[in-house]
Parts: structure tokens; C-alpha cells; sequence
């Protein structure tokens, strides 16, 4: 699934495709992929025709994009959803599932969803109690900013962090506590920590939370700038076009090579129902 750095390069390419621009035309092609939006596919597009998108926002791994009338249409990807901006007379993908008319230009926004996990609907904008935006879809409001807003606050953050009772990586993954993180960036930061997934958040000491911290805004920073990860062809920018910061993964999917720091064989581990990376040598787990 699309993480933070993912999220953002495809927020980043609609933003400057899409701001100011009017919606003249909508068609929900699979009904699966606006039913999060209760009121059905026809208010969806009802909601949508002109109106124009004002601005492109995201908060962890879900993006939106605020209406001039106050709503915003909410985009989650998923597994293998892709927003992606063609020109109208650009040939149908294949697993095309709503496509969105923009005027004046003659171009398009298509929602294109091989696997129907990832969703689209239209929900009021209430006020951002977690601070970081003017505003945030309302039924995302639960869900807590990612280490790279400006309103981060890293000291309430390791305060709960450290109260809980579980294993560092499941907190990590808990978008109720840290947004934006996922499986592959998780073990990323907990290999450069030098941290097992499982030691538990209770006897963490502030240092190396901070220390924690550091190392994931620098891997997601890094992926930013790589255009994300692209560990298949499912993730995709606006354009179309793959990251490629798999090529600089230490743990992630590594299973069986070298760590790069010690040498030892990088070791794969079932982990709520996935997979779990780390290096036996630098990342000892804990006992019992």
C-alpha cells in the first residue's frame, strides 16, 4: 500500500494539474470505488460537477481535494489505486473506475484501481484539531499527523509512544498515533535505528525515540525524492511514471542478503499477517 512518500509525490502532480481548475464532467465507471460515499455514485458526481478544486491536501496516507464549496473529495488508494491526469482523448485504462472532466483544459482525472480496495467520496471539511491545515476531511479527523507536518509535536508523541504496550513497529503502523508510516518504511527506520519491530515501546528511553524519529523523517524524506517506492507496477505518479527508491531499501524485502552493515543475513519474520525485515546482527530482538 502507498505510503506517506507515495502520497505526497501523487498529491504534489494533482495539485499542479488540477488547482483551479472546474469539474465538467463526471462518470463512476465501478460503483465499488466511491462506496464510501453513502449517498450513492449519482450525489457523488452531483457534488462534483461545477466545481472547482481549490487546493490538493494530504495527512498521512490519505490525500483530498478541497472543493469551493466547502467539501473535499477524499482520495485512498489503497493496494493499487492510481489518480492519474491524461489528456481527454488519451485511450481508457484498463481498470478505470471513475474519471473526472476538467475545464477549461482538455484533460482528465481518472481514478484507476486494478484490485476496487482503494475509494474516492465527497465529505465535509471541519476544523484540523491536530493543527498542520485550515481543515481536514471529517472522517479522517481521527487520524494524527505524520512526522514531516511543521506541527508534529515529537515530545507528546514519544510521551504516548512510551505509555502504550506493544511492539515498536505495530505503533508505528497505528495512524492513530504516527500517520503515513507503513510496513516498508517501518523496518527501514528500525533497521537505521538498529531496533527489532518487537522490542517493546514501554522500555524504549526518550533518546532513542528521538534517535527513532531522525532516521524515519530521513527515509521519508529520502523516498520523497525518489519518487517513492515502487516495488511493483501498481504504484504509479500522476504521470504515470514508478519511484525508485527500492533501490536504495537496506531491509525491506532484503530477505536472505547481506545486511549492509554487518554482513548478516537479513532475516524475514511473519508479522500481523505480512512480513517483517530485519538484520539478526544489529537489530537483536528481545528476549522473551
Amino acid at each position: 500500500m502507498p505510503e506517506l512518500p507515495e502520497v505526497e509525490v501523487v498529491r504534489a502532480g494533482v495539485e499542479h494539474w488540477v488547482a483551479g481548475r472546474t469539474v465538467d464532467d463526471v462518470a463512476v465507471l465501478h460503483p465499488r470505488s466511491v462506496r464510501r460515499h453513502s449517498a450513492g455514485a449519482e450525489d457523488f458526481s452531483l457534488r462534483l460537477k461545477e466545481r472547482s478544486f481549490t487546493a490538493v491536501r494530504r495527512r498521512g496516507k490519505y490525500l483530498w481535494l478541497e472543493l469551493d464549496s466547502g467539501d473535499a473529495m477524499l482520495a485512498h488508494l489503497g493496494m493499487s489505486g492510481q489518480l492519474l491526469v491524461q489528456p481527454r482523448e488519451h485511450a481508457a485504462e484498463r481498470h478505470q473506475r471513475v474519471r473526472i472532466g476538467l475545464g477549461p483544459a482538455e484533460r482528465e482525472l481518472r481514478f484507476v484501481d486494478q484490485r476496487t480496495f482503494g475509494h474516492l467520496m465527497i465529505d465535509p471539511l471541519v476544523d484540523d484539531t491536530r493543527g498542520g491545515s485550515a481543515g481536514v476531511p471529517a472522517v479522517i479527523g481521527h487520524i494524527a499527523l505524520d512526522p514531516l507536518d511543521p506541527a508534529f509535536d515529537d515530545d507528546v508523541f514519544s510521551a504516548t509512544l512510551r505509555r502504550k504496550r506493544t511492539e515498536i513497529k505495530r505503533a508505528l503502523l497505528d495512524q492513530s498515533l504516527i500517520s503515513g508510516v507503513g510496513n516498508i518504511y517501518a523496518d527501514e527506520a528500525l533497521w537505521r535505528a538498529r531496533l527489532h519491530w518487537a522490542r517493546p515501546t514501554a522500555h524504549l528511553r526518550r533518546p532513542q525515540v528521538s534517535g527513532l524519529l531522525e532516521h524515519l523523517r530521513d527515509v521519508l524524506r529520502e523516498a520523497l525524492a525518489a519518487g517513492g517506492t515502487s516495488c511493483d507496477s501498481l504504484y504509479v505518479n500522476v504521470n504515470g511514471e514508478s519511484g525508485y527508491f527500492e533501490r536504495g531499501l537496506k531491509a525491506y524485502g532484503r530477505a536472505g542478503q547481506p545486511c549492509g552493515r554487518c554482513g548478516a543475513a537479513i532475516r524475514r519474520e511473519a508479522f500481523m499477517n505480512r512480513s517483517s525485515y530485519s538484520c539478526p546482527g544489529c537489530q537483536r530482538a528481545p528476549r522473551g
